[in-house]
């Protein structure tokens, strides 16, 4: 007997059968690793003929595949392989390497000329100064070229309590803790904190991330995160709280619209709202959230500037307005009431059609508002016509992050330049595009805390900083090659834009019909004590 079972059968049946399996798996041990392969590829040929949901697997096996592994990886195999160096969108290889050797301290420099095409149309040509302007051996640029203040204090000509002048002309735009992650949004922060500029919360709310030391300029959307009720409407009592907690706040903007999508809500994937995201914007967990197209505080110009006023009455602060462009006729309202009034935003922020870090229909993206250069252009003629434009601090954003946009943007009005992906690319973006899916191969714009885990606030706030003070250091320089000592004197006929065919190149008053306004400007050291300076 061997065990329950009488001998006999143990010979006959099951010795036999242990012997087969033991010669099957020396069968199994004894094949090379080329025949597991191809039974491998065999079992997902056959996997892929059977499933019906994509046709070019089912009717290409294995090799179909291959497409959607290529698909995924495009943006990043275009980049560094197929696209030259000036042909990308939305930032070339050339942008991308200026922005991340800056930030690395890196040579930022290039040789033998510039590989662009200086005859096409919409080119830039900043036209130097004979003689350029000499600086005295005191002058604050001979120790400290990094600190450029703004040139115009927001709030004072409408009596804030708290009047704000920025240090810096080159600050971080608007960009949600939701849409970007705990890590950058505390890098952007800490490179705010130690450049001296401000940081802009996006319509995600004031987060623990944004309290680093930096300035903080809060961002009010459409569904007014973390000063909300349960079903969505403005708190005032919950905004004066919120300024009252966290004096690093400096300055409120109201959100109309942005470049990204302007006339539509912001869009959170649920993939991407955790609960801190959830409790910090007072939302539900587990679905996506969209923001309303439109404000349920107001739904007019009057009322808006009654809503504007009661936000700066009740917390002291400067409140602006940020706004894609299209029709104008809404925004000549605004103007002649703020000059029949006197009341009204004390910053504008244009936001340019180019685009921006938030996810959006490709129909949004690409065609719903206009770019920054005709927007500012059309809004700033509407405010010089009503005698307003010392009243306000005009604000540009849209690809203004590169020395020769943002020099342009001074120069046609702008007093601020406000850089978003720029500042991202600082901190170690490469353009993957892929921020909606939260799948960010560099943690900037994904809530996986895996992705995120390599991604070191200490190292990429200094990466930041450099950025800052490199950009803040080209537009000195330039701005003391046309004889200027501030970016606030760069006039109209500083810049000329190629036209292309035959008409050669125009300045930019006579490109976009008028002369920017000369800002009251006397020198740096004036500023520089100034008792409302932020930083």
């Amino acid at each position: 007997m061997c065990g329950n079972l009488p001998k006999g059968l143990y010979i006959s049946v099951l010795k036999p059968l242990t012997s087969q399996m033991n010669s099957f798996f020396d069968f199994l041990a004894n094949i090379p690793w080329w025949g597991w392969l191809l039974l491998f590829l065999l079992v997902v040929a056959f996997r892929d003929i059977l499933q019906k949901k994509h046709t070019i697997r089912h009717n290409f096996p294995i090799v179909g595949r291959l497409r959607y592994m290529i698909e995924t990886v495009g943006p990043e195999f275009r980049q560094y392989i197929v696209a030259n160096n000036r042909e990308e969108l939305p930032f070339n290889r050339r942008q991308r390497a200026w922005i991340y050797a800056s930030s690395k301290r890196e040579n930022n420099f290039q040789g033998f000329g510039t590989d662009q095409d200086i005859h096409s149309a919409g080119y830039i040509f900043i036209k130097p100064a004979l003689l350029t302007k000499r600086l005295p051996t005191d002058h604050p640029y001979r120790t400290n070229p990094y600190v450029i203040p703004s040139a115009k204090v927001i709030g004072l000509h409408h009596n804030r309590k708290k009047p704000y002048r920025p240090k810096q002309v080159i600050n971080i735009s608007g960009m949600s803790f939701g849409s970007l992650s705990g890590a950058a949004i505390a890098s952007l922060n800490e490179g705010a904190a130690k450049f001296g500029c401000y940081h802009n919360t996006g319509e995600g709310g004031f987060s623990p991330y944004h309290d680093k030391g930096g300035d903080v300029v809060v961002n009010i959307g459409t569904a007014y995160f973390g000063i909300r009720d349960d079903d969505g409407n403005f708190v005032m009592e919950k905004l004066v709280q919120l300024t009252e907690q966290n004096p690093c706040i400096k300055m409120l903007e109201l959100k109309l619209s942005q470049g990204a999508k302007p006339g539509k809500g912001g869009v959170l994937p649920a993939a991407k709202i955790t609960k801190e995201i959830a409790e910090i914007r007072h939302l539900p967990i587990g679905k996506d959230v969209i923001s309303p197209a439109a404000h349920s505080a107001f739904s007019t110009i009057p009322e808006m500037l009654d809503f504007i006023e009661a936000m700066a009455t009740q917390t002291g602060l400067p409140v602006g307005i940020k706004a894609a462009v299209g029709k104008l006729d809404m925004w000549e309202e605004l103007a002649t009431l703020m000059a029949k009034t006197g009341k009204g935003p004390d910053f504008i922020t244009i936001d340019g059609g180019e685009g921006g870090t938030g996810a959006a229909p490709p129909s949004f993206a690409d065609h719903v508002s206009l770019p920054w250069v005709y927007g500012f252009s059309s809004v700033y003629k509407i405010f010089k016509a009503h005698g307003l434009t010392d009243q306000i601090t005009f604000i540009g954003s849209g690809k203004l992050g590169l020395p020769d946009q943002a020099v342009m943007a001074f120069a046609m009005g702008a007093d601020i330049v406000n850089v978003g992906r720029e500042a991202m690319l600082s901190i170690g973006c490469i353009q993957a595009q892929i921020c909606h899916t939260n799948r960010c191969p560099t943690g900037v714009a994904t809530q996986n805390k895996w992705l995120q885990s390599g991604l070191d606030p200490a190292l990429k706030s200094e990466r930041f900083y450099n950025y800052g003070k490199t950009l803040t250091k080209e537009i000195v320089e330039i701005a003391i090659a046309c004889g200027h000592e501030h970016p606030s004197q760069f006039t109209m006929d500083d810049v000329d834009v190629a036209m292309g065919d035959n008409n050669h190149t125009s300045p930019l008053r006579v490109s976009y019909g008028y002369e920017k306004v000369p800002v009251a400007f006397n020198n740096i050291q004036e500023i520089l004590k100034c008792p409302h300076l932020g930083g």
